[in-house]
């Protein structure tokens, strides 16, 4: 049996982060909702069931909460693109894709997001 690449979903990460241009929203930090994507060839994990041959996912999510959590960021395009490249930084990694969500960015929608993704899907 061929595998095809394994997929980890981070899904709905709810952090708290300085993000926008309007003096209110460089004074308090905001709630931002995290979606992550990452796709990666699995076999070795498959067949060994040892952590050193599968992409850690903790380790993944405690750095995009310290990025998250302890900077400050204009644009969602920026905080997009800098968890995007902690997602896609491992070797292994084959497709990554980043989606923030801004609850409350504008009147009448639940929220605003952004998705950006790098490298090929198989």
């Amino acid at each position: 049996m061929t595998l095809n690449p394994a997929i980890i979903r981070i899904k709905n990460l709810r952090l708290r982060t300085y993000i926008g241009i309007k003096p209110d929203e460089i004074e308090n930090k905001q709630d931002v909702l995290i979606n992550v994507k990452i796709c990666y060839r699995a076999e070795q994990a498959t067949n060994s069931d040892d952590m050193q041959d599968a992409l850690n996912y903790r380790t993944i999510t405690k750095r995009i909460i310290e990025l998250v959590e302890h900077n400050r960021f204009s644009l969602l395009e920026k905080l997009t693109s800098e968890i995007l490249a902690i997602a896609a930084e491992h070797p292994w990694v084959t497709f990554a894709e980043a989606e923030v969500d801004k609850p409350h960015a504008l009147r009448f929608a639940d929220s605003v997001s952004l998705c950006l993704s790098c490298g090929n899907l198989e």
